[in-house]
């Protein structure tokens, strides 16, 4: 009796794949199919959660591309996660004597011990900077395609 492997990527697997992130006008985010396959432990947070939530269920061998909604994939773009924060806290947060220019990207220290990251989109001549805290890919349609090697 020979035994047929049914497995199927679920959460902790350890997935070997092929994947390529664009946005919807064709440009390449991540490509891995002109390179080496990734692997990636589900729920380890090296793919986005809403990427991983497409893996779920998937076999060996299956090959597909998948179109998301800004909604399906990082959401939409919430202005709400667009602040002026002060210069104190800005340089609180980064090295002496660095320096940042718009569209630099800036992580911050979270109350709870973590870290959040912001794009600095302006900085005002004495009192604050403008930052984007909404992920660089809310509000954009992407395209997710991926091939699934193995699964551990």
């Amino acid at each position: 009796m020979s035994i047929i492997d049914i497995s199927e990527v679920k959460p902790g697997s350890h997935v070997t794949l092929h994947y390529r992130l664009a946005l919807a006008d064709g440009a390449d985010i991540v490509n891995t199919f002109t390179d080496k396959p990734a692997t990636l432990l589900l729920g380890a947070g090296q793919l986005a959660e809403p990427l991983e939530a497409i893996l779920l269920g998937l076999k060996v061998g299956h090959h597909s591309t998948f179109q998301l909604t800004p909604k399906q994939a990082f959401g939409p773009r919430n202005p709400e996660l667009v602040q002026w924060v002060s210069l104190a806290t800005l340089c609180e947060n980064s090295m002496i004597g660095e320096h940042f220019s718009p569209g630099d990207l800036v992580e911050f220290n979270a109350p709870n011990g973590g870290r959040y990251a912001g794009v600095l989109k302006e900085v005002s001549e004495t009192t604050a900077a403008l930052f984007d805290f909404n992920h660089p890919l809310a509000g954009q349609a992407l395209v997710f395609e991926v091939k699934i090697i193995g699964i551990l």
